[in-house]
């Protein structure tokens, strides 16, 4: 039988722009010192550990945990590309729900290059040959990987159902005035959608600057135990994950020919729809999302993949203010990827340390009004998509 799996500690560092960090051992060690201070638990206690990391040679986690102790632990480093983050805390949460160990640890963290991602081995296949070569066929222009992908999966919305380029605005607007509340965002000045649309153009007619999440650099990190374990040693119980579901590629990515496959719709309609059913939920019972906002036209198309809405149904969403506070939920009360920053191995987990505090009460002036259930929502390209559903337990702290 699976056991009960809470989220008894959270930690991250403030983001920062590429040559502005600590190095990626500091910043690890000081995410994972944190989530372990926020448990109350020390790294002895630690049965496992799960360490994310897209740029880096193979042993970085090991790297990391070594300034914070050397106690033997099983350390295992994944790189599931922009889901990585949450990917560490599947089999984090996967070891304990099975009840191989009772307490583990997901970390993530990324000191990355500046500019835009780009292939790191170019003498060998890329994973993305079949995902470029299908991009090429729909997208002419010579753009770097992810804009060509993520531009034109907009670009095909508002082709098919008229949407327009000030909504996707409209989307980096809130954004920033999200993340002007969060301390650790990395993009805190609140621009409104006529300056999203008056920035400089990366695709004209498609998208403009704001619209992509910057590179960034940062570390976060989350403690995960059996509800046995928490109560017996004092912990914070409050939080569980309810349901959490990982998927990759169907065929359907490549046959269906639409870019919005290519970007991960349908891996995001299977992954929630898997947690939906393990939690016996739907969208219409949850109170906030994080979700992966690499360009603010991923997050529109992330509505219609989530079922916040119907297909073709996101404008509207947007125009009605249900992606806000006052509206039908709140999506990205951190500010998302867009304002807060996309450290490829630590983003998952930053999203987990967020609707952690949000569903703990503990999110300041970004605080969700009567927060019970939430959602992250964590891509990555080559694929896999990871849907995370967090619940709030009244009774169930220590």
């Amino acid at each position: 039988m699976s056991q009960t799996v809470v989220v008894a500690g959270v930690g991250l560092v403030p983001f920062a722009k590429p040559g502005a960090s600590q190095p990626y051992p500091q910043m690890g060690a000081q995410a994972v010192r944190a989530a372990l201070a926020d448990a109350g638990v020390p790294y002895q206690a630690v049965q496992q550990a799960v360490a994310g990391h897209v740029y880096g040679d193979s042993t970085c986690g090991q790297r990391v945990l070594y300034e914070v102790g050397m106690t033997g632990v099983p350390v295992v480093n994944v790189n599931n590309n922009c889901a990585t983050g949450s990917t560490a805390l599947w089999l984090a949460r996967q070891a304990v729900a099975a009840g191989a160990v009772e307490c583990a640890l997901a970390l993530g963290f990324e000191q990355m290059p500046a500019g835009a991602l780009a292939m790191q081995f170019p003498d060998r296949p890329s994973p993305l040959e079949r995902f470029d070569a299908l991009a090429r066929r729909r997208v002419a222009q010579e753009l770097p990987l992810a804009l060509r992908y993520f531009g034109g999966a907009g670009q095909e919305h508002m082709e098919r159902y008229g949407t327009r380029l000030a909504t996707f605005a409209k989307v980096r607007a809130k954004a920033s005035r999200h993340a002007a509340h969060n301390p650790v965002a990395l993009l805190r000045t609140v621009v409104s959608a006529e300056e999203v649309l008056a920035s400089p153009p990366i695709w004209p007619g498609v998208m403009t600057r704001l619209m992509a999440c910057p590179p960034t650099c940062g570390a976060a990190a989350a403690v995960v135990c059996s509800e046995a374990f928490a109560l017996r040693n004092g912990l914070d119980a409050s939080v569980r994950i309810r349901a959490q579901a990982l998927v990759t590629d169907r065929p359907e990515s490549f046959s269906s020919g639409r870019m919005r496959d290519l970007v991960g719709f349908g891996m995001t309609q299977k992954a929630a729809r898997l947690a939906y059913e393990a939690a016996g939920i739907g969208p219409e019972d949850l109170d906030l999302v994080e979700l992966h906002d690499c360009f603010a036209q991923n997050e529109l198309i992330s509505y219609e993949g989530l079922g916040l809405c119907a297909e073709g149904g996101a404008e509207r969403l947007v125009e009605d203010g249900d992606n806000t506070y006052g509206g039908r939920w709140v999506v990205n009360p951190s500010g998302g990827l867009l304002s807060k920053g996309h450290p490829l191995g630590a983003t998952g987990l930053a999203q987990c340390a967020e609707l952690v505090q949000q569903l703990r009460g503990a999110a300041g002036a970004r605080q969700v009004a009567g927060a019970r259930l939430a959602l992250a929502h964590n891509v990555g390209l080559g694929g896999a998509c990871v849907v995370t559903l967090y619940e709030q337990t009244a009774g169930r702290a220590a």
